[in-house]
């Protein structure tokens, strides 16, 4: 009796999984045959492509390896889901370009309890009157104005690490803390010194919900929602988004009081500074869509959206830049003769929006750095009708996935690409529009290029 009730957990297991397996066959039986004139990876029963990827820190040097093996574009199949992955130009292109592949894909679901449905996961519908709404303030007029933010907190950064002089140190962790002080100062219109704080918690669960993030993309287990709250991870992810919501919370209340007294000492005849500066969230708290103010949740996801891409993405390419100018003594020191000519010996001088403009190299030098290290190495569309491409059909509701990382390595446009090469962004006549993709590119682009 025994025996056979500890065969029913079993029982039950075995049944769930080909449920799942028959619900995969029929609901992809029609796009499996539309995918047909595509490369498509051989898989094993049941998992198909899943044991091809070896665990979140691998995930490059996978799809690398695939793509090295099978081709630039190549279709892959799962328990869960279908996926066409392509590092070849003309596809890319016209995958970015048209206006027919605008929806994200359904890896991007997995951010939505975090970042709800922000300017990074709407659908297309939201996401054009979002984009048309948040757009006016990523004008170059408007980011002039926080370049002495963006100074002020360099040089808490630089005193910081001047005292570790000779110290191994994990560069990432200090300028992530640097990147998140400035977008709270610039985008957020609010100050708080997380370069003060030795341990910040709103980094820290940041890097949590990213790990999470990609482990949910990775565990077939994990990534149907039916079944996640069995595993610790959802109960970790739900811990880490309530404190990043009630930071979040608290720094538009900081705001939204702050705009308060300011709009009370206007009345009374008093200039203010904060007036002048209009900050992304002021936009935020003061705009309407579809003839309302937009709510406080509706702000607080496209706050999260941008506090989590303005500061990790700015992070990891900063981090990379050093680590490439580390490891090439002489690209560093070109680089800081550059600074030395533009400052004509007056180092401690406020640099000026002038100054960013002749920084022509260094320019050069963090292009180069997100060419081999993309912020976003990957990023990921949805069909949500059927698109021809080259005589073929992409049937509707398919996953697209872009290699940026992969296509940016192509020696078809950029000779040795694996050497760090920053001269090689010194001339970009000739160069194809889409062989640079490091902030996307087409209608969806990254909104702040």
């Amino acid at each position: 009796m025994l025996y056979v009730i500890g065969l029913i957990p079993i029982t039950i297991v075995i049944v769930i999984i080909f449920a799942i397996h028959q619900y995969s066959e029929f609901k992809f039986r029609k796009t499996d045959e539309t995918m047909k004139w595509a490369i498509s990876i051989p898989g094993v029963p049941f998992l198909g492509n899943v044991m091809e990827f070896h665990g979140t820190t691998d995930t490059l040097n996978d799809m690398t390896r695939l793509h090295d093996k099978y081709g630039k574009s190549v279709y892959l199949w799962g328990p869960t889901g279908r996926m066409f992955i392509s590092a070849d130009y003309d596809f890319i292109e016209f995958a970015l370009s048209t206006s027919l592949i605008l929806n994200k894909s359904d890896e991007y679901s997995f951010l939505q309890r975090w970042l709800g449905f922000g300017l990074l996961t709407s659908e297309r519908t939201k996401w054009r009157k979002m984009r048309k709404l948040l757009t006016p303030a990523f004008h170059f007029s408007i980011l002039q104005q926080f370049i002495d933010s963006f100074e002020a907190n360099g040089v808490k950064l630089v005193e910081k690490l001047k005292k570790m002089d000779g110290k191994d140190i994990d560069i990432y962790r200090y300028i992530t803390l640097y990147s998140l002080d400035v977008i709270c100062g610039s985008s957020m219109g609010v100050a708080i010194n997380a370069q003060e704080i030795e341990d910040s918690e709103y980094v820290k669960n940041v890097k949590l919900l990213c790990k999470i993030v990609a482990q949910r993309q990775n565990r077939v287990q994990e990534r149907l929602s039916i079944f996640y709250w069995m595993f610790p991870n959802y109960w970790k992810e739900r811990n880490a988004v309530r404190k990043i919501h009630n930071f979040t919370y608290s720094v538009i209340d900081s705001r939204r009081k702050l705009l308060n007294e300011t709009s009370t000492t206007e009345e009374d005849g008093e200039n203010c500074e904060t007036k002048k500066r209009v900050a992304f969230l002021d936009m935020l708290l003061q705009s309407t869509i579809d003839g309302r103010p937009l709510t406080d949740d509706e702000i607080r996801q496209e706050v999260d959206t941008f506090m989590f891409e303005g500061h990790d993405t700015t992070g990891s390419a900063m981090s990379f830049a050093l680590f490439l100018l580390a490891n090439h003594p002489d690209i560093q020191e070109k680089a800081l003769e550059e600074q030395k000519s533009i400052f004509a010996g007056n180092i401690l001088r406020q640099a000026t929006y002038d100054d960013l403009q002749n920084m022509k190299y260094l320019e050069c030098v963090i292009k180069e750095t997100l060419r081999l290290y993309p912020s976003v190495p990957f990023f990921a569309r949805k069909t949500d009708k059927d698109v021809e491409y080259k005589g073929n059909i992409i049937p509707a509701g398919l996953n697209i996935g872009i290699f940026a990382y992969g296509m940016m390595r192509s020696s078809e446009f950029y000779p040795d690409p694996t050497t760090f090469n920053p001269s090689r962004f010194e001339d970009n006549d000739g160069k194809k529009p889409y062989s640079y993709i490091a902030f996307s590119a087409g209608p969806r682009n990254c909104i702040g290029t």
